[in-house]
């Protein structure tokens, strides 16, 4: 039975989708529910059918999941930042496992596998340590499926303090006449506000604006600087009439970087670094992968994706050498900095796309006894994987933020000699249905 668009049905919630859609089925035929929570049973109104699914939204809700809860934050219902609020955290945590091990089930075909382990969040809420707010005759955050601002004054999953420091720049817009972008009209100067944290509650603020500079500054870096923020950046858009994407960022008050430190490893932290955005859940992840990594001091270790070299400099001090490779440049200047602060000589950095250099590195004998791996949501490449597999290193440890290109990847590893030896979830985005897994691959004896 195929619905009909504009009709209202009574249907089941049955599972959560890897976007935070609930869904449920009219006879066979798939419905996505937004705000949908596992075993409600809700009248949906069908606002769009495609040929395999149908869209639709909640009318009324006939029986409550006892999963289903009143999300605390009141932009819920709006804001596009959060899927599962409304959703036990319990509820949140069994729903995500399950998508990690559908998709290795489904797209990897590894038969009859479960997680060995999922690791939750202690702190749900006040996590993040980067938020990004948009500025465009509002401030705020996108709305759920649109790019329209939902006006807001904090964030719920915002580390502690940003709220104030949002204030403090929205005042000092409002006091020393500092329009907002227009995307319509492309005027005004303040595009967005960009807040990152240490775990030591010492902030960093890059203001994007569509000018050189911004008038008043020196009030607006009086009132930050009472707010524990260290450094202020300007992201400043050079496109101009060109329309070519061009971006400068310019230390406009205080230090350059933010420091931070994991593992006894100290990391100087620049507005282009990469650095997971949960500062406790990264320490467990990140203890697992080193954990499965298993390095001693003949290994040499390849590091993919490294961005500034978290995991490359807490490895290498058990390890006979460690080479990184990111495609970004400056989280390898970051990177090498890193190394160079903390006295670690054994680990050298390459900005490069894997696809292009790692190939030529094993190719030109530098074959790696051990690789770890933590790419971007597309996930690596086949030409990355080849190269690897040619390589034979005795252990991949493969870190992932997208169970669905996860399960592709290990597909090729799988069917080329390696076997998953541990699988293991964590929660580093509560109220999201963003998940990070943590594989360890071992190569199998013939």
């Amino acid at each position: 039975m195929i619905p009909i668009e504009g009709e209202k049905y009574n249907i089941e919630i049955e599972s959560v989708s890897s976007d935070g859609n609930g869904v449920g089925r009219i006879a066979s035929f798939a419905v996505f529910v937004p705000m949908g929570v596992i075993g409600d049973r809700v009248e949906v109104k069908i606002n769009k059918v495609k040929s395999r699914y149908a869209i639709g939204e909640i009318v009324k809700i006939l029986e409550k999941s006892p999963d289903r809860i009143k999300p605390p934050c009141r932009y819920y219902d709006r804001c596009g930042g959060c899927q599962i609020q409304n959703m036990d955290y319990k509820a949140q945590v069994k729903g995500k496992a399950e998508i990690i091990e559908n998709a290795l089930r489904r797209i990897g075909g590894i038969r009859d596998f479960s997680l060995d382990e999922f690791i939750e969040c202690d702190k749900p809420f006040h996590y993040r340590n980067k938020v990004i707010f948009f500025c465009d005759n509002g401030v705020g955050m996108y709305e759920r499926g649109t790019h329209n601002i939902v006006e807001l004054d904090g964030c719920m999953l915002a580390y502690e303090g940003v709220e104030a420091i949002l204030g403090a720049v929205l005042d000092y817009a409002k006091e020393c006449g500092v329009p907002y972008y227009n995307t319509k009209n492309h005027t005004g100067i303040l595009r967005r506000i960009f807040v990152r944290n240490n775990s030591r509650g010492e902030f960093m603020v890059v203001l994007s604006v569509n000018a050189d500079t911004v008038p008043n500054a020196d009030t607006l870096f009086n009132n930050l600087s009472k707010l524990n923020v260290k450094s202020v950046y300007l992201n400043i858009d050079k496109r101009k009439n060109s329309g070519a994407m061009s971006y400068e960022n310019k230390l406009a008050y205080g230090d350059r970087y933010l420091n931070e430190e994991i593992f006894g490893i100290r990391f100087k932290i620049s507005p282009e670094s990469f650095f997971q955005i949960n500062y406790e859940q990264t320490k467990k992840l990140y203890q697992k992968a080193i954990g499965l990594a298993d390095v001693g001091k003949d290994d040499t270790v390849m590091d993919l994706y490294c961005g500034i070299g978290t995991i490359s400099l807490s490895v290498a001090k058990q390890a006979k050498s460690v080479v990184g490779v990111e495609a970004v440049k400056r989280a390898i200047d970051d990177a090498r900095e890193n190394a160079k602060e903390n006295g670690i000589e054994n680990a050298e950095f390459f900005a490069d796309k894997a696809e292009d250099i790692v190939p030529k590195l094993i190719d030109e004998g530098s074959a790696p006894d051990i690789v770890i791996m933590d790419p971007p949501r597309a996930g690596s490449d086949t030409v990355t994987i080849s190269a690897i597999l040619r390589a034979k290193p005795k252990r991949v440890v493969y870190v992932s933020c997208n169970p669905s290109t996860l399960a592709r990847d290990l597909k090729q590893f799988i069917n080329n000699g390696y076997a998953i030896s541990t699988a293991i979830g964590v929660d580093m985005f509560p109220q999201t249905m963003h998940v990070e897994t943590v594989v360890g691959l071992v190569r199998k004896e013939k």
